[in-house]
This record gives C-alpha cells, sequence and structure tokens, in this order.
C-alpha cells in the first residue's frame, strides 16, 4: 500500500508542505523492468513569513532525498530490448515512457536523453510520444563483427530530478552474407601411394554472419576418390576436410578438379564455393612433421614491428628434394595475413603491424610445413597479446551547468562519466578535484560521477571557480588527463545597503535661496548588478501636518539634499523627516527624543539622529532623523538640554548620527 508524508518546512513568507508519496514497485511483465514510481512533491502555501524562513534549512534533505532514489535505481539490473540488424531508421524499438512508467510529457519536463558510448546516436528518443526510435539502420558485423550476442549499452538520464537507467540494446543477425573463400583455388599435391583414410584440411570458407547463419557444412562434387568432412576448430570456426576413399593411381588418373561448396545454417541459407586441384604425385611417403602440434606464445601489444614471436620446426625423414621444408600461414584470414609473416625457409613467425590488446586479444595462427613433394605437416600457434597501459583515461560530460545562484545548498554543477579503454589495473581509474574548493566529488554506477557543491556559495567572497577534474589510471606508468570546468556565482539579491558614515551633519541659514544644495548622504551595497544599484527617497513624515515635500528634496540617484524653498526661523521653529534605498517598518506615532522651541534673535541649531534598520526581503537601509536640539544664545535661557554650536548665526543645522 502506498505511504503518504508530510514535511513542514519553513520559509521566507509563505508555509510550504512537501507531500511525497511513495509505492511500491509494480512488476516485471513481458521480459521488461517496470518502472518504480518515485515520490511525487505537491506544493500548498500558507500565509505566514515566519515559515518561508526554513525553507532553505529543507531543501538540503530534500536534494538528498531524490539523489537517494535516483543512486538506489541507477544500481538495477539494465532493461533489454532487441532489433534485428538493417531495420528501417525511425522504426519504434519501445515506448521508454511506458516502460519507465511515467506519465504523459513527463519526459521533456525531466530533460530525458539517451546516451551511448562514446556519444554515438544509434537511437533516438521522442520525448512527446516516449517512443524510443532507431537512428538509423544497425549493421551488426559493422558493430560487432564475430562477437555474439551483439549488445549495445546505453544509458537514460533524466536529469530533473537527476535519475540513471541502464539498458542494453541487442542487435539480431540476419543472413545478409554469403560464404566466401579467400583462396577461390586450392592446389593439392597428393603421392600415388597416399592410404585410403588419409585426411587433408582444405582452406575454410569466411562468413561475417554468426551462429546458425554461419558456415554451417561443406560438400564437395561427386566423385570416386575423396568425399569431405566438417571439422570445428577449438575457436568454433567449421572447416573442410578431403578425405581419401580410394587409392590414387598416377598412371590412371595423374589428376583431379573438385568444386568444394560451403553452405551457411540461414534461412534461405547462403553458399560459396572454390575449386580443388588435386595432383596425383610419384612416391614422397614421409610428410613433414612439426616437434608438436600446438604453441602457445606471449607477446606485449607495445613490440615494435619486426619483433621476433616463435620459431617454429618440422622435420621430414625422406632425403633429397622430397626432405626440403618450406614454411607458410594455412588458413589465415586477411587480419592474420596483414599482422604476422613467416619465413619460408626458418619458420621464424615475426610481427608485420602493431598489436592493439583494446582491439584483438590474441590470434590462433596455422602454420604449413611442406615438402618439395608436396607432403605437408601442421601446427598452431597461438599468440596471446598482453595489454600495456597504453591509453589515458577519457571524461565524457553528460550535463554541465556552468553558473550557478549564490547561497543555493548542495547543487549539481556536472555528470560525467570516465573511461579506459585498458584492462584490469591498467583500465582502473581515480577521479579527483582541487582539495581546496567548496566542491566534491560523488561516483554513481557505470563510472558515472556527479560534480556537487558542498556549501551554499558567496559571490561577494568569490565569484568564479576553476574546477580541474583528473583522472588517473593505476597501471604502469600511470597515465592521466585532466578536464577543466568554469563555475560562475551569479549575483542573489543578499546584501542591503549600508550608509559610509556613521553620521551626518546638515547646516543651512535661515532666508537661504531655494534648491539650496544642504548636504548629501550615501550608501552602497556589495552585490552586484541591479542588485547593487541604490537609490534614496524621502519617507513620509511621522507628522502629517509637516509640508515636507515642499521644504526638502533628495536626488535618487546620489542622495544630495536640497532646502526646496527659502527657510524661516520665525516661520517655522523644527521640523523631522526620514531619508531611506528601499522600504523599512519603522515605529509608528512620535519619533523618541524632542522638538526645542527657541524665540528671539539668534541662531537655530537641529540635531537629527538616525536610525539604520535591515530586512532580509527587501535588502534595504534607512536612516530618520530624529531628535532636534537648539544651542545656547546669547540672552536667552533655553535650560539643561540645549547644546552649544558657536559662532554659527541664523542658520539651521541637520545633525544626523
Amino acid at each position: 500500500m502506498p505511504q503518504e508524508n508530510w514535511v513542514l518546512c519553513k520559509g521566507l513568507r509563505t508555509r510550504i508542505f512537501l507531500r511525497y508519496l511513495v509505492e511500491e514497485p509494480a512488476s516485471d511483465t513481458e521480459g521488461f523492468t517496470a518502472q518504480r514510481n518515485y515520490p511525487r512533491l505537491k506544493l500548498h502555501r500558507g500565509r505566514t513569513m515566519e515559515s518561508s524562513r526554513k525553507l532553505i534549512c529543507r531543501q538540503r534533505q530534500v536534494l538528498f532525498f531524490f539523489l537517494f532514489l535516483g543512486l538506489a535505481q541507477a544500481g538495477s539490473e539494465p532493461r533489454r530490448y532487441s532489433v534485428v540488424e538493417e531495420t528501417e531508421g525511425s522504426s519504434s524499438v519501445t515506448n521508454l515512457a511506458k516502460d519507465l512508467g511515467l506519465g504523459h510529457g513527463e519526459l521533456s519536463r525531466r530533460g530525458a536523453r539517451v546516451i551511448f558510448k562514446g556519444n554515438k546516436l544509434h537511437l533516438q528518443l521522442d520525448q512527446e510520444t516516449g517512443d524510443l526510435l532507431l537512428n538509423e539502420k544497425l549493421d551488426r558485423e559493422e558493430l560487432c563483427g564475430h562477437t555474439e550476442p551483439c549488445v549495445l549499452r546505453f544509458q537514460v538520464l533524466l536529469e530533473n530530478p537527476l535519475e540513471f537507467f541502464q539498458a542494453e540494446l541487442q542487435v539480431i543477425d540476419i543472413n545478409d552474407h554469403a560464404p566466401v573463400f579467400i583462396d577461390r583455388d586450392m592446389l593439392l599435391k597428393i603421392p600415388e601411394s597416399t592410404s585410403p583414410g588419409t585426411t587433408f584440411p582444405l582452406k575454410n570458407a569466411q562468413d561475417v554472419d554468426v551462429g546458425r547463419n554461419n558456415i554451417e557444412n561443406y560438400i564437395i562434387s561427386p566423385n570416386s576418390n575423396f568425399r569431405v568432412i566438417t571439422r570445428k576448430r577449438s575457436d568454433g570456426k567449421k572447416y573442410p576436410e578431403l578425405v581419401l576413399d580410394k587409392v590414387l593411381d598416377r598412371e590412371e588418373e595423374p589428376d583431379l578438379r573438385l568444386t568444394l561448396t560451403a553452405h551457411d545454417g540461414g534461412s534461405p541459407p547462403r553458399s560459396g564455393t572454390a575449386q580443388i586441384y588435386i595432383e596425383v604425385v610419384d612416391i614422397n611417403d614421409n610428410a613433414p612433421e612439426f616437434e608438436q602440434p600446438f604453441f602457445r606464445v606471449q607477446i606485449p601489444e607495445d613490440s615494435p614491428v619486426g619483433f621476433l614471436i616463435a620459431n617454429v620446426s618440422a622435420t621430414d625423414i625422406d632425403t633429397g628434394v622430397n626432405g626440403e621444408i618450406s614454411y607458410s600461414l594455412f588458413q589465415a584470414s586477411e587480419e592474420i595475413s596483414k599482422t604476422f609473416e613467416i619465413s619460408p625457409m626458418t619458420g621464424e613467425i615475426r610481427l608485420k603491424k602493431q598489436l592493439d590488446f583494446e582491439t584483438t586479444q590474441s590470434y590462433e595462427v596455422n602454420i604449413e610445413a611442406r615438402d618439395t613433394g608436396g607432403l605437408s605437416g601442421k601446427c598452431t600457434v597461438l599468440i596471446q597479446v598482453m595489454d600495456v597501459n597504453d591509453n589515458a583515461p577519457e571524461v565524457t560530460m553528460s550535463a554541465l551547468t556552468r553558473q550557478i545562484p549564490e547561497n543555493r545548498p548542495e547543487t549539481v554543477v556536472a555528470v560525467f562519466s570516465v573511461s579506459d579503454l585498458d584492462s584490469e589495473e591498467n583500465g582502473k581509474i581515480r577521479c579527483s578535484i582541487q582539495d581546496d574548493l567548496p566542491f566534491f566529488l560523488k561516483s554513481s554506477t557505470e563510472n558515472f560521477y556527479t560534480l556537487v557543491t558542498e556549501r551554499p556559495l558567496d559571490r561577494e567572497t568569490r565569484g568564479e571557480y576553476n574546477v580541474t577534474i583528473t583522472v588517473t589510471d593505476l597501471g604502469t606508468p600511470k597515465l592521466k588527463k585532466q578536464h577543466n570546468i568554469t563555475v560562475l556565482v551569479s549575483d542573489v539579491n543578499d546584501n542591503a545597503p549600508a550608509f559610509t558614515q556613521a553620521s551626518y551633519t546638515l547646516r543651512v541659514r535661515e532666508n537661504n535661496s531655494p534648491a539650496l544644495h544642504i548636504g548629501t548622504v550615501s550608501a552602497t551595497d556589495t552585490d552586484a548588478g541591479a542588485n547593487a544599484q541604490v537609490t534614496y527617497s524621502l519617507l513620509p513624515p511621522a507628522d502629517p501636518h509637516v509640508p515636507l515635500a515642499s521644504l526638502v528634496s533628495i536626488n535618487a540617484d546620489n542622495g544630495h539634499l536640497f532646502a526646496l524653498r527659502s527657510l524661516d526661523y520665525e516661520a517655522l521653529r523644527a521640523f523631522e523627516f526620514r531619508v531611506g534605498a528601499g522600504r523599512c517598518s519603522v515605529p509608528e506615532g512620535p519619533f523618541p527624543g524632542h522638538l526645542v522651541d527657541v524665540s528671539g534673535t539668534g541662531t537655530l541649531s537641529h540635531s537629527y539622529q538616525y536610525e539604520v534598520c535591515l530586512m532580509g526581503d527587501t535588502g534595504a537601509s534607512e536612516f530618520k532623523f530624529l531628535k532636534p536640539t537648539v544651542p545656547n544664545f546669547q540672552g536667552h535661557s533655553p535650560g539643561p538640554e540645549i547644546e552649544q554650536i558657536p559662532n554659527f548665526s541664523k542658520d539651521f543645522a541637520f545633525s544626523i548620527k
């Protein structure tokens, strides 16, 4: 039964409930692994501001929740699909959305992609319908050669939230190639003294198809002396052997011509033919013989051209020309003929071209020793290629985010895979980044990694990071490669403006000229771009009867304060006002402090205090003029609360602290 859970996260302005529904995994159907139903999040908004401040605290837990689910699914068995080779492009392989249990359009919303090793695009995904389509005709022989089954492994990547699914596409062989003899004409010299039952291995045909579509048997044209039987080599390939049923008589029939036919097991079957010319010779009754029928040698893949691999030797107890032996490659494929050569006189086998362990790990080379009378002996040399660490690891980037906002908790920056064509220790890989960066690597499956921030980043501290991903194999010598990523931290409005000094004192004489510049306030913001633009404004006065808009103005761009009209001490003894780079909650009612009224001639001095308010949501600071004070004037006793400012006559002084 589904389990329903609710999590209450407190954020900045709203109350957010996270509801996730966990259902049991569906059972497998029709040979495919059914998609598990993953937690679904539903968001409900409330009205309180207090709850929104704790949203950030919960975001890390929610992200861990989804990463856990993704990694759990990544370790499951791969899904298996199949397609017959040469099927037309754009043909449907399966409906991936249905297999994964995703709803209509969910593949598109989650940024689904199909990834093959080496970024080869054998399949394409229709994100709207969910159909997985062939991108082109697939040639099994081109993709896999003689390897059977022919399996192409790929991954399905869902970016949001991050999820991996392993899958395999098997390319089924069809009988689209006929057997072919490399040598269409074969010459056998058989002594007339050869006993019935003697066998003569013949050169085999080659068929690039596999399984039952490969060579099934050999037949020979009807004759009274020979029949052919089909043999199987240690590697599974079949070859023909000619069997002598009746003694040859050179005087009666000096030569024979037979047709050898190779049939494959396809439906319908295909065939290929070769001609066998048999020359009956006089008695040379001893064939060359090797010391042993099978040799095994090992050779490093980085051996130079001309390297001596082995020296085979055969003997013939006949004398004279009948005992002279020459060596040659027997039943050699085109690849073996290009890779190895043998000295006809000495039997030395040497390397003809560079080896590559990652392409071919072993070769079975058949050697023939033939005397001048046409008799021959055979042996097999198994050449095993030893791997050397000649391939550096590779990094394949699947997803990359080059710019991330500051203050965000654990964030996925990149998804990539690593690979090495070498084997065993030479193919094992270690992946790392610099130790002094706020990032770390998470390993998933199939050599996939994610690059993740380990804590919220602060753009004001550092706005750019250069991350170097280093992959090193464990071979000797160790090989490595590096992949550089530049990560930019984008600005978030998380710093309020701050005034450049603790207090301001503004003084103006009465009867001043209108639009007189009486002072400047200045604030700065450490954010960037639009988040750092500071504007200034006058806030509504606490006393609605004070005509502030007709007395003072401020330049919104530079903080210049102006007296809009001529001030008359006798007409206006005191007033108060506030200046703010944004809005801020301030106490209502009278400001703290007091106003002092001074009559008579002399100087009026008002000292205005201010306070700075910071709100996390508006990012604004403000100050407000609070307490005017009047200095002591000659012939007047204002009382103990009056401050003295000497050497000023008939001017207004605004002290902003």
